[in-house]
């Protein structure tokens, strides 16, 4: 029985003509299937899932960032909608979705979750056991770290690459005025590798990275001496050091973090653990589930009540009371080894180094964004020095001008066209086309308002400039003393304890 077709399939049946002959094309499935995964994989890897090493963004981020920034979404000016941030970032940069985009900008925004946060959010962005309103609800706008990350986009201090229809230009990669792969770490799922990184405190980092700059044949005991371990945002207690020292070796290793705690007199009869901080990522609601759930399995035995007084005034304040007779000493222990008190932290420093993926010890990672930083530097301070050059071209060629300029002026009204007015000041005054466009191109109260004493001071503000950025492209040392002394400054703006 010949098989049944809609009304459409007929009708393109009927369109195709009398000639046409069918072309059935023989593939081998396995070989096909290979192929698909493996595109997939590599899309999941480098436009997905994972950070690169030297602005510690991964693409989605990165796009958000700099679009917010093109939208001119300062800290010194208002929110705007979510939903119009992730409209923009989404039509122009990111076609996969709007809730990948505002999941990843809502995660940018949470004080848990990022040790400095890239976007200051307004409204209900959720917290560690509930979600984020929608986009239509919540307002955003960068945060002072994020001026950071995006500073001197337009001085030519990175390449930009097309989007994903060759309409817009964006860049390939941010200029990190901070190490942020190390301050705010990541976490993300590819295909057969996955990436786990812990936050640090700025001030730390940048102490690091400047060690690293100054000695760059420094051990990881040197450095490990400014950088002794992460620091989480949501605060906690670090268990233990050699889990820390392997991953800032290999790249691969755990750490141990426990609560906050105070045992204290609750009420005039029971005595209670307080916990006033959690490891990292774990919510109170999910504390307060699992001891339950341990109390039912008699799991946990001593304990009478929980009650969560967490409030935005006082910040987390969970109370677990005692029952009497029961030492809290003992219960304590038993709640780091039955509930989330205790929680273990996997490193897996995966990044991209280069567009591949690597394992990177904490050598590695401040070595990688110290070069990424030194070639900023360098582009920028080039960048630089050619804008002050042509500026110094045009000053000099007013400066001829200014001395004859009751003769410029009767040359320019005397000429039948500008072609005419160019050639004769360039032939009179020795003047480049360049220098001559200028003088043509200014309005003539412009022209005679210049004074010769304030255009010399600023040929010897621009010679002393040039001769400064190009001390600075002459020496590396040099070099390295402009980017560590930006990396202090950043870490006084921005650093806390």
């Amino acid at each position: 029985m010949a098989p049944r077709r809609s009304k459409a399939q007929k009708s393109a049946l009927d369109e195709l003509p009398a000639d046409f002959e069918g072309n059935v094309v023989d593939i081998d499935v396995t070989r096909e299937m290979e192929d698909s995964f493996l595109e997939y994989s590599y899309s999941v890897i480098y436009s997905r899932a994972l950070p690169d090493a030297r602005d510690g963004l991964k693409p989605v981020q990165r796009r958000i960032l700099y679009m917010m920034d093109e939208m001119g979404l300062r800290p010194d000016r208002g929110h705007v909608k979510s939903a119009r941030v992730v409209g923009e970032v989404m039509g122009k940069l990111h076609p996969h979705g709007d809730s990948a985009i505002y999941d990843a900008m809502v995660r940018m925004a949470l004080p848990f979750a990022q040790r400095m946060p890239l976007v200051d959010g307004h409204g209900n962005f959720g917290s560690l056991d509930d979600g984020p309103a929608a986009s239509r609800y919540t307002e955003a706008r960068l945060a002072p770290a994020a001026l950071q990350l995006t500073a001197d986009l337009g001085e030519d201090v990175v390449d930009f690459v097309p989007n994903y229809d060759n309409q817009f230009m964006q860049p390939s990669v941010l200029p990190a005025a901070y190490p942020n792969l190390l301050v705010n770490g990541t976490t993300g799922i590819a295909v057969g590798m996955a990436t786990n990184m812990a936050p640090h405190n700025l001030r730390e980092a940048v102490a690091g990275a400047r060690h690293l700059l100054e000695h760059p044949e420094a051990s990881l005991e040197d450095v490990m001496k400014r950088i002794p371990g992460p620091d989480l945002p949501s605060g906690g207690q670090i268990v233990g050091l050699d889990g820390i020292r392997d991953a800032y070796r290999t790249g691969r290793g755990s750490f141990k973090t426990r609560a906050a705690v105070s045992i204290e007199q609750v009420t005039p009869r029971k005595q209670g653990i307080v916990v006033t901080e959690l490891p990292y990522m774990v919510g109170p609601e999910k504390v307060i589930d699992r001891i339950k759930s341990a109390v039912q399995s008699k799991k946990l035995t001593g304990i009478s009540d929980v009650v969560d007084l967490t409030d935005r005034t006082n910040g987390l304040n969970l109370v677990i009371e005692i029952k009497n007779g029961f030492n809290p000493q003992a219960v304590l222990a038993a709640l780091y080894k039955h509930t989330p008190l205790e929680e273990s932290f996997g490193i897996n420093n995966v990044a991209l180094v280069d567009g591949r993926p690597q394992t990177l010890g904490l050598l590695e990672m401040l070595r990688v964004y110290n070069q990424h930083r030194l070639t900023v530097v360098r582009r920028r301070t080039a960048h630089r020095l050619g804008k002050r050059r042509d500026r110094l071209h045009l000053v000099e060629g007013l400066l001829i001008a200014i001395v004859d300029i009751d003769e410029v002026i009767q040359i320019i009204r005397s000429s039948d066209q500008t072609a005419e007015a160019r050639e004769r000041l360039m032939t009179i005054f020795d003047l480049t086309q360049l220098q001559a466009d200028h003088i043509l191109e200014l309005r003539l109260r412009q022209l005679t308002k210049f004074s010769r004493i304030e255009l010399e001071r600023e040929r010897e503000e621009l010679e002393r400039e040039i001769a400064e950025l190009e001390a600075i492209l002459a020496s590396e040392d040099r070099l390295r003393e402009v980017v560590s002394g930006e990396l202090a400054a950043v870490a006084e703006l921005l650093g806390d304890d």
